[in-house]
Protein backbone atom coordinates (compact mmCIF):
# COMPACT_ATOMS: atom_id res chain seq x y z
CA UNK A 1 0.00 0.00 0.00
CA UNK A 2 2.80 2.39 0.91
CA UNK A 3 4.58 1.61 -2.35
CA UNK A 4 1.37 2.43 -4.24
CA UNK A 5 1.09 5.82 -2.49
CA UNK A 6 4.70 6.64 -3.37
CA UNK A 7 4.04 5.68 -6.98
CA UNK A 8 0.95 7.91 -7.07
CA UNK A 9 2.90 10.85 -5.59
CA UNK A 10 5.65 10.45 -8.20
CA UNK A 11 3.02 10.32 -10.95
CA UNK A 12 1.34 13.49 -9.67
CA UNK A 13 4.69 15.29 -9.43
CA UNK A 14 5.59 14.31 -12.99
CA UNK A 15 2.17 15.42 -14.23
CA UNK A 16 2.58 18.77 -12.50
CA UNK A 17 6.01 19.26 -14.04
CA UNK A 18 4.72 18.39 -17.49
CA UNK A 19 1.78 20.78 -17.00
CA UNK A 20 4.15 23.64 -16.09
CA UNK A 21 6.28 22.96 -19.14
CA UNK A 22 3.20 22.88 -21.35
CA UNK A 23 2.00 26.20 -19.91
CA UNK A 24 5.39 27.82 -20.57
CA UNK A 25 5.39 26.47 -24.11
CA UNK A 26 1.80 27.56 -24.59
CA UNK A 27 2.63 31.13 -23.50
CA UNK A 28 5.46 31.29 -26.05
CA UNK A 29 3.15 29.83 -28.67
CA UNK A 30 0.59 32.51 -27.85
CA UNK A 31 3.12 35.21 -28.69
CA UNK A 32 4.09 33.46 -31.92
CA UNK A 33 0.46 33.02 -32.92
CA UNK A 34 -0.05 36.77 -32.70
CA UNK A 35 1.36 37.16 -36.20
CA UNK A 36 3.85 39.46 -37.83
CA UNK A 37 2.55 42.59 -36.09
CA UNK A 38 3.90 41.22 -32.81
CA UNK A 39 7.38 42.10 -34.11
CA UNK A 40 6.87 45.91 -34.15
CA UNK A 41 5.00 45.67 -30.83
CA UNK A 42 8.01 43.96 -29.26
CA UNK A 43 10.32 46.55 -30.81
CA UNK A 44 8.21 49.34 -29.31
CA UNK A 45 8.37 47.58 -25.95
CA UNK A 46 12.17 47.46 -26.15
CA UNK A 47 12.38 51.14 -27.07
CA UNK A 48 10.02 52.04 -24.23
CA UNK A 49 12.16 50.13 -21.72
CA UNK A 50 15.29 51.93 -22.97
CA UNK A 51 13.71 55.40 -22.75
CA UNK A 52 12.27 54.71 -19.30
CA UNK A 53 15.60 53.54 -17.89
CA UNK A 54 17.64 56.27 -19.62
CA UNK A 55 15.35 59.15 -18.60
CA UNK A 56 14.97 57.88 -15.04
CA UNK A 57 18.73 57.79 -14.57
CA UNK A 58 19.20 61.15 -16.31
CA UNK A 59 16.63 62.91 -14.11
CA UNK A 60 18.04 61.38 -10.92
CA UNK A 61 21.60 62.36 -11.90
CA UNK A 62 20.55 65.95 -12.63
CA UNK A 63 19.43 66.70 -9.07
CA UNK A 64 21.46 69.00 -6.84
CA UNK A 65 20.30 70.42 -3.53
CA UNK A 66 20.06 74.20 -4.18
CA UNK A 67 20.07 74.93 -0.43
CA UNK A 68 23.67 73.69 -0.30
CA UNK A 69 24.80 74.77 -3.76
CA UNK A 70 23.69 78.42 -3.82
CA UNK A 71 25.14 79.45 -0.42
CA UNK A 72 28.54 78.15 -1.54
CA UNK A 73 28.27 80.19 -4.75
CA UNK A 74 27.28 83.26 -2.72
CA UNK A 75 30.27 82.93 -0.41
CA UNK A 76 32.64 82.58 -3.37
CA UNK A 77 31.22 85.62 -5.17
CA UNK A 78 31.48 87.75 -2.03
CA UNK A 79 34.98 86.54 -1.20
CA UNK A 80 36.55 89.28 -3.32
CA UNK A 81 39.02 89.04 -6.19
CA UNK A 82 38.83 85.78 -8.12
CA UNK A 83 35.46 84.89 -6.61
CA UNK A 84 33.73 84.62 -9.99
CA UNK A 85 36.44 82.30 -11.37
CA UNK A 86 36.24 80.10 -8.28
CA UNK A 87 32.45 79.98 -8.57
CA UNK A 88 32.62 78.91 -12.22
CA UNK A 89 35.17 76.21 -11.37
CA UNK A 90 32.87 75.03 -8.61
CA UNK A 91 30.01 74.82 -11.13
CA UNK A 92 32.19 72.77 -13.48
CA UNK A 93 32.79 70.23 -10.72
CA UNK A 94 29.07 69.44 -10.55
CA UNK A 95 28.21 69.53 -14.27
CA UNK A 96 24.48 69.50 -13.45
CA UNK A 97 21.64 71.54 -14.99
CA UNK A 98 21.53 73.96 -12.06
CA UNK A 99 25.32 74.47 -12.12
CA UNK A 100 25.33 75.13 -15.87
CA UNK A 101 22.53 77.67 -15.51
CA UNK A 102 24.25 79.49 -12.67
CA UNK A 103 27.55 79.44 -14.55
CA UNK A 104 25.87 81.16 -17.52
CA UNK A 105 24.78 83.93 -15.17
CA UNK A 106 28.20 84.25 -13.52
CA UNK A 107 29.82 84.74 -16.94
CA UNK A 108 27.71 87.87 -17.40
CA UNK A 109 28.63 89.44 -14.07
CA UNK A 110 29.42 93.13 -14.47
CA UNK A 111 26.78 93.62 -17.13
CA UNK A 112 23.23 94.93 -16.60
CA UNK A 113 20.99 92.57 -14.66
CA UNK A 114 18.79 92.19 -17.74
CA UNK A 115 21.68 90.61 -19.65
CA UNK A 116 22.27 88.18 -16.78
CA UNK A 117 18.57 87.25 -16.76
CA UNK A 118 18.63 86.59 -20.51
CA UNK A 119 21.69 84.35 -20.16
CA UNK A 120 20.02 82.37 -17.37
CA UNK A 121 16.79 82.06 -19.35
CA UNK A 122 18.59 80.76 -22.43
CA UNK A 123 20.60 78.27 -20.40
CA UNK A 124 17.42 77.18 -18.62
CA UNK A 125 15.65 76.51 -21.92
CA UNK A 126 18.52 74.29 -23.04
CA UNK A 127 18.46 72.30 -19.80
CA UNK A 128 14.68 71.87 -19.96
CA UNK A 129 15.04 70.58 -23.53
CA UNK A 130 17.59 67.99 -22.42
CA UNK A 131 15.45 66.96 -19.44
CA UNK A 132 12.47 66.34 -21.72
CA UNK A 133 14.57 64.58 -24.36
CA UNK A 134 12.96 61.41 -25.82
CA UNK A 135 9.81 61.83 -23.72
CA UNK A 136 7.88 62.22 -26.98
CA UNK A 137 8.99 58.67 -27.83
CA UNK A 138 7.09 57.31 -24.83
CA UNK A 139 4.00 59.35 -25.72
CA UNK A 140 4.13 58.01 -29.28
CA UNK A 141 4.55 54.41 -28.13
CA UNK A 142 1.63 54.78 -25.73
CA UNK A 143 -0.59 55.67 -28.69
CA UNK A 144 0.90 53.52 -31.46
CA UNK A 145 1.26 50.16 -29.64
CA UNK A 146 -2.50 49.71 -28.98
CA UNK A 147 -3.27 50.75 -32.56
CA UNK A 148 -0.88 48.10 -33.87
CA UNK A 149 -2.61 45.57 -31.64
CA UNK A 150 -6.03 46.52 -32.95
CA UNK A 151 -4.73 46.33 -36.50
CA UNK A 152 -3.48 42.80 -35.92
CA UNK A 153 -6.85 41.79 -34.50
CA UNK A 154 -8.76 43.29 -37.42
CA UNK A 155 -6.56 41.58 -40.02
CA UNK A 156 -6.89 38.30 -38.11
CA UNK A 157 -10.68 38.61 -38.05
CA UNK A 158 -10.69 39.34 -41.77
CA UNK A 159 -8.72 36.15 -42.40
CA UNK A 160 -11.10 34.17 -40.18
CA UNK A 161 -14.18 35.36 -42.07
CA UNK A 162 -12.45 34.75 -45.40
CA UNK A 163 -11.93 31.14 -44.27
CA UNK A 164 -15.62 30.89 -43.38
CA UNK A 165 -16.58 32.18 -46.80
CA UNK A 166 -14.23 29.80 -48.59
CA UNK A 167 -15.72 26.85 -46.70
CA UNK A 168 -19.25 28.11 -47.39
CA UNK A 169 -20.06 28.26 -43.70
CA UNK A 170 -19.16 24.64 -42.96
CA UNK A 171 -16.73 25.57 -40.21
CA UNK A 172 -16.05 23.84 -36.91
CA UNK A 173 -16.98 26.37 -34.17
CA UNK A 174 -13.93 25.42 -32.12
CA UNK A 175 -11.63 26.12 -35.07
CA UNK A 176 -13.32 29.51 -35.59
CA UNK A 177 -12.93 30.36 -31.90
CA UNK A 178 -9.25 29.44 -32.10
CA UNK A 179 -8.70 31.82 -34.99
CA UNK A 180 -10.48 34.62 -33.14
CA UNK A 181 -8.49 34.37 -29.89
CA UNK A 182 -5.29 34.19 -31.86
CA UNK A 183 -6.27 37.46 -33.52
CA UNK A 184 -6.91 39.03 -30.12
CA UNK A 185 -3.36 38.33 -28.92
CA UNK A 186 -1.99 41.40 -30.69
CA UNK A 187 -4.61 43.60 -29.03
CA UNK A 188 -3.63 42.33 -25.59
CA UNK A 189 0.09 42.79 -26.30
CA UNK A 190 -0.42 46.27 -27.75
CA UNK A 191 -2.54 47.38 -24.80
CA UNK A 192 0.02 46.10 -22.28
CA UNK A 193 2.88 47.94 -24.00
CA UNK A 194 0.75 51.08 -24.33
CA UNK A 195 -0.20 51.02 -20.64
CA UNK A 196 3.42 50.61 -19.55
CA UNK A 197 4.57 53.46 -21.80
CA UNK A 198 1.73 55.77 -20.75
CA UNK A 199 2.16 55.07 -17.05
CA UNK A 200 5.90 55.72 -17.03
CA UNK A 201 5.44 58.75 -19.30
CA UNK A 202 3.31 60.44 -16.65
CA UNK A 203 5.58 59.28 -13.84
CA UNK A 204 8.73 60.62 -15.50
CA UNK A 205 6.97 63.79 -16.59
CA UNK A 206 6.13 64.46 -12.95
CA UNK A 207 9.79 64.04 -11.95
CA UNK A 208 10.90 66.31 -14.80
CA UNK A 209 8.38 68.99 -13.84
CA UNK A 210 9.66 68.91 -10.27
CA UNK A 211 13.21 69.33 -11.55
CA UNK A 212 12.16 72.26 -13.74
CA UNK A 213 10.44 73.88 -10.75
CA UNK A 214 13.64 73.54 -8.70
CA UNK A 215 15.70 75.06 -11.53
CA UNK A 216 13.35 78.02 -11.83
CA UNK A 217 13.45 78.64 -8.09
CA UNK A 218 17.23 78.36 -7.99
CA UNK A 219 17.56 80.80 -10.89
CA UNK A 220 15.30 83.30 -9.15
CA UNK A 221 17.25 82.93 -5.88
CA UNK A 222 20.52 83.50 -7.74
CA UNK A 223 19.20 86.73 -9.29
CA UNK A 224 18.04 87.90 -5.87
CA UNK A 225 21.51 87.09 -4.55
CA UNK A 226 23.11 89.32 -7.20
CA UNK A 227 20.77 92.22 -6.48
CA UNK A 228 20.89 92.03 -2.69
CA UNK A 229 24.01 94.27 -2.32
CA UNK A 230 22.34 96.99 -4.41
CA UNK A 231 19.26 96.84 -2.19
CA UNK A 232 21.37 97.23 0.93
CA UNK A 233 23.17 100.26 -0.53
CA UNK A 234 19.86 101.95 -1.31
CA UNK A 235 18.76 101.59 2.31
Amino acid sequence: MQALLILLQDTVAQDSLMTMQEEATTFFDLLVEGGILMIPIFLLFGIACYVIAERWLAVNRSHVDPDKFLPTIENMLKSGKGGASNAMSYCDEFDKPISRIIKAGIKRLGRPIRDIEDAIDNAGKKEIFFLEKRMNWLATIAGVAPLLGFTGTVTGMIEAFMDIQSLQGNVNPSALAGGIWEALITTAAGLIVGLIAYGFYNFLLGKINRSIFELENASADFLDLLQSPAKKDQN
